[in-house]
């Protein structure tokens, strides 16, 4: 019985992580929008190889010195790591969800999170063994994407939000702890301007009152629904550290010549914008 059982949530629960992904299959391209406050007067290009300007310049004037953006190869491990300083599109947004769903990280936390269920049989409605551990693998999948699907996708577009990561340029370690924790509550808007991140917070509260339609009854509660939240909101820090350093170490090692990172380019300087014109 406990077999059968075990094997029933993870049928479910891998149904649900492919709910998101099924859902908006058929997104149109049309529903592309011109990028918000490009204001530059060159085209948008977001595979293009070409070096693009890197500072951020609002509307009042002032540079965002702060971020750094980056130009050539997208990250496969990290595909929310910025690859241009320009806002993305809807489909952008839709695409990097689809990305994120399938990427190392979510794989990799969805394992490490269902084998420490396992050790501690939580919830004790999976039982053991390896059905038991596929179907907690299979709800902690469903509850990366679709926080993903919610929270990159279908928050980030109808609040105009940037959903993407953009590291600092020279991190230290007390800056890149401040930087990780501060961009859980701040985001960058589609004109990039530093706003409250409510896609970002909004996202994992979506997926986790998801979860209770194919999670075991005895994580259906107000408790276990905050320690889920609180768990991806941890998850969220551990990666925007990681990020941070991503390129950096690639860069200082040489490895970037694996072509599985962004190159850094400096953040251009308003003289050097003017020059440009």
């Amino acid at each position: 019985m406990n077999s059968k059982m075990s094997r029933i949530h993870f049928h479910v629960a891998w149904r649900a992580g492919l709910l998101a992904a099924c859902f908006l299959s058929f997104a149109p391209g049309s529903y592309a929008q011109k990028p918000a406050g490009a204001g530059t007067g060159t085209t948008h290009l977001p595979d293009s190889p070409q070096p693009k300007p890197q500072a951020v310049v609002n509307s009042s004037g002032s540079m965002t010195a702060r971020f750094i953006g980056y130009a050539s190869n997208k990250s496969l491990f990290f595909p929310d790591i910025a690859t241009s300083s320009g806002p993305l599109t809807v489909g952008g947004k839709f695409k990097l969800f689809i990305n994120q769903s399938l990427s190392p990280p979510y794989i990799f936390a969805s394992g490490f999170n269902a084998a420490l269920s396992q050790a501690r049989n939580d919830p004790a409605a999976y039982g053991q063994g390896w059905d038991a551990y596929g179907g907690r693998f299979g709800a902690a999948m469903a509850r990366a994407s679709s926080s993903s699907f919610f929270g990159s996708f279908v928050f980030a577009s109808v609040l105009r939000q940037d959903p993407r990561f953009f590291p600092q340029s020279h991190p230290t370690l007390w800056s890149t702890v401040k930087y990780s924790a501060e961009r859980i509550v701040v985001t960058r808007s589609d004109s990039g301007r530093n706003v409250f991140n409510s896609s970002g917070l909004l996202g994992p509260v979506a997926s986790e009152a998801l979860a209770n339609a194919y999670l075991p009854v005895s994580e259906q509660t107000g408790a276990k629904f905050a320690q889920r939240y609180g768990t991806d909101l941890a998850w969220r820090f551990a990666g925007n550290m990681f990020k941070n350093y991503w390129p950096t170490i690639f860069h200082s090692m040489g490895l970037n010549r694996l072509k599985v990172i962004p190159t850094p380019n400096p953040p251009r300087t308003a003289a050097q914008m003017n020059n440009s014109q």
